[in-house]
């Protein structure tokens, strides 16, 4: 299959890689350093699965260059949507399945209106990457789990082939059942996980130990779930009990949300499409939001970065 990461980065440059290495034509696209960095070095893998080193992988900051493809995979950070899925346009044919890895539950509507309703397809990540230095992606957890489909369900070729491709190349990929709850459970579970270890600046083992942080994991798990159900999405009454068993059994204790990452370098945070969009839907639904909107108080004025 033909196939664009837009962009090279965490998660897309680790799914995109395995790709390439099971000999699909995969394009990354990405810019500045790290650009330059596999440009000269190739794109290196340090996996708990396995390491993988893409030497002359197809690399560019012009898709334009690339043309249409079979599937893009869209993992660019939140406040990057619309100019990202405007320059991703040449990437875009009648066929081409524009799947979005994002953070944040509203990137479909985002996209859509840019690259066609059609196109653009909702997926979920599970994943613990980072970017340890321009080239080089660092996969530090067990699972690396990707999940998307249609939001109307309908039956859809292109995403079966996906599906095919990439469990042929040994990932753990499928179509979601309810691509709708799942993108929202993630988002549940991710404005958790970022929120706390972002503004209690820890890794996630002290915060699941600690009786008082423990406590505030679970009021913002519960307060994104309770907006959730405000929304219409159907949220499992074991679900936020199996997301905090889930921290405990599954999550290493050293990780951090990205969103914690990106304040400990200094970068530009996806607060308010985080804790932020909890906030403004609970606002906007008469869902109270304490914990949420103590996140966004304590962050807010680093969301810019330095």
């Amino acid at each position: 299959m033909r196939i664009a990461v837009m962009a090279a980065g965490a998660v897309g440059g680790y799914f995109g890689a395995r790709l390439a290495a099971a000999g699909h034509d995969v394009f990354f696209i990405a810019r500045g350093a790290n650009l330059a960095a596999i440009r000269d070095k190739g794109l290196q893998i340090n996996s708990v699965h396995g390491d993988l080193h893409l030497a002359k992988p197809n690399v560019t900051d012009d898709p334009v260059s690339v043309g249409p493809v079979d599937i893009v995979l869209f993992a660019v950070k939140l406040w990057d949507t619309e100019t990202a899925a405007a320059l991703a346009r040449p990437l875009v044919g009648p066929s081409t399945r524009v799947i979005t890895l994002q953070n944040g539950v509203d990137s479909v509507e985002r996209i859509a209106p840019i690259l066609g309703a059609e196109q653009t397809v909702g997926g979920v990540t599970y994943i613990a990457s980072t970017i340890a230095a321009p080239g080089v992606i660092k996969h530090s957890s067990a699972f690396a789990k990707m999940r998307f489909g249609r939001a109307d369900k309908k039956p859809d070729a292109m995403l079966d082939a996906f599906v095919a491709a990439g469990k042929a190349a040994k990932l753990d990929i499928d179509l979601s059942a309810d691509i709708a709850r799942e993108r929202w459970e993630k988002f549940i579970f991710l404005t958790a996980m970022s929120g706390a270890t972002a503004s209690l600046r820890s890794t996630i083992g002290p915060i699941a130990t600690d009786p008082e942080t423990r406590a505030f994991f679970l009021a913002l798990l519960n307060e994104a779930a309770a907006v959730g159900r405000a929304s219409g999405v159907t949220i499992g009454d074991g679900f936020i009990a199996s997301r905090m068993d889930f921290i405990t059994t599954q999550v290493e204790p050293g990780m951090k949300a990205s969103m914690a990452q990106d304040l400990d370098r200094g970068n530009r945070l996806e607060l308010d499409w985080l804790s932020g969009k909890v906030r403004e839907l609970g606002r906007n639904l008469g869902v109270p939001t304490p914990a949420s909107d103590t996140v966004f108080l304590v962050l807010k004025l680093h969301r810019t970065g330095l």
